[in-house]
């Protein structure tokens, strides 16, 4: 064994050989060179060293180990060319990703990170033939000391782990999840955003890679992340959306697979989404399949009534994700005072409430400016955001973005 020094700011090589780095806790991880030939993808702006600062990790002895951005560096970075000012929720491919095999009954083990780039996939690969996937969201910000937070991304992990069993797919350990994220994060820390001009979007993935013919898990798993500096979700920002209430389409059903975050939740929700934005509206909320008169989500975010002092929302029962923007949202809302209800909800409540918003990793928080229902539309303040909606995005954003003290124990940092 030997103390290696690992510097700040490495500059991706399209050219460079194998070789092997360090992750955040000093495993060693391969980098491969890149996989792409379309250069476009690319901002080529080298990461300038304006001094050395060094991190030193007790590492096996290896004549490849290389220079890596390190957690604990201070070195003065440049960031990818791109207009932040005006960043939407789009993606933009960045340097990186992270990649993780394992075989039906095994454990994961030796991921690595690669030039981001197109991945190969037999034909007959479980995800492709059967949707056996899942997904991730989460984000990392950039503060104004260089740090960088992540939010509550244990959380992220073991939703993915429930979400594995009901695939019957293996899954990473909460702690591979969370190293693999800070790799991954490092790998592409010149993507993430200037303090307050957005956030890196965190994708990791789930999926049966094996060939399979017959339908039956995949033989080959693989854990995939990706990363994409974002600005906000909704173009609105945060300023109310339009929402319209579906009555024909539903996005899950008691007994399937819609409290866990499986690819196909995602698919189902298109045809009714694309519809309702042909009528001007910003998204769908979704009512229960068996009495089409309980709440259920928008899309992909999690809905709250507010009446009075009272904030509620659909209880989790099997058919609704549990957020991890919805679970802060209530503890959040509890510690200021605010009476939570997490119980069936219905249309009629929705319509007579003073307030509406939905919550999720890529909005955060999204007022709702009116809901139309069976052609009626009901409208919600006539001053914008609502002052319920305001207070708790305030309150959760700043503690993302290390604005205000972490009294929850949320946020990890990266020094």
């Amino acid at each position: 064994m030997e103390s290696v020094t690992v510097f700040a700011g490495l500059q991706p090589n399209p050219a460079t050989a194998h070789h092997q780095t360090l992750g955040p806790s000093g495993s060693l991880i391969k980098l491969l060179p890149s996989l792409l030939t379309d250069k476009r993808h690319f901002c080529a702006q080298p990461l300038k060293l304006q001094q050395s600062r060094f991190a030193s990790f007790r590492v096996n002895d290896t004549a490849n180990t290389v220079p890596v951005a390190s957690p604990t560096s201070n070195v003065a970075l440049e960031l990818a060319e791109i207009d932040w000012d005006n960043l939407g929720f789009g993606f933009i491919p960045t340097d990186y990703m992270y990649i993780m095999k394992c075989a039906q009954g095994k454990n994961f083990l030796n991921g690595e990170l690669q030039r981001f780039g197109n991945i190969e996939l037999n034909p007959s690969a479980g995800i492709l033939n059967y949707g056996q996937g899942l997904l991730e969201g989460l984000k990392a910000y950039r503060k104004h000391d260089g740090n960088i937070l992540l939010f509550r991304p244990e959380e992220n992990a073991f939703r993915l782990r429930t979400g594995a069993e009901r695939m019957c797919m293996p899954s990473p350990s909460v702690e591979q999840f969370v190293e693999a994220v800070k790799l991954t994060i490092l790998a592409n820390e010149r993507w993430i955003p200037p303090p307050g001009k957005g956030s890196l979007y965190i994708r990791p993935l789930l999926m049966g890679s094996g060939a399979v013919l017959g339908l039956a898990p995949a033989p080959e798993y693989t854990f995939l992340i990706y990363v994409s500096p974002v600005g906000n979700y909704f173009k609105e920002g945060l300023a109310p959306i339009n929402l319209v209430v579906e009555t024909e389409m539903h996005r899950a059903t008691p007994g399937g697979t819609g409290g866990v975050k499986t690819i196909g939740n995602y698919a189902a929700v298109l045809k009714a989404q694309l519809a309702a934005k042909a009528k001007g509206f910003s998204d769908v909320l979704y009512l229960d399949s068996v009495h089409k008169r309980y709440l259920e989500e928008v899309s992909s975010c999690n809905v709250f009534v507010v009446k009075d002092n009272v904030i509620s929302t659909p209880a989790i029962k099997g058919t609704i994700l549990p957020g991890i923007t919805r679970k802060s949202i209530i503890d959040v809302a509890l510690s200021q005072g605010f009476q939570v209800e997490e119980r069936f909800v219905t249309v009629d409540e929705l319509l007579d409430a003073d307030e509406v918003f939905c919550t999720g990793t890529a909005v955060v928080i999204s007022p709702v400016g009116s809901i139309t229902y069976l052609g009626k539309r009901v409208t919600y303040g006539s001053e914008g955001v609502g002052v319920v909606s305001q207070q708790l995005y305030s309150s959760l954003t700043s503690l993302q973005m290390g604005l205000a003290e972490d009294k929850m124990g949320w946020i990890v940092e990266l020094k």
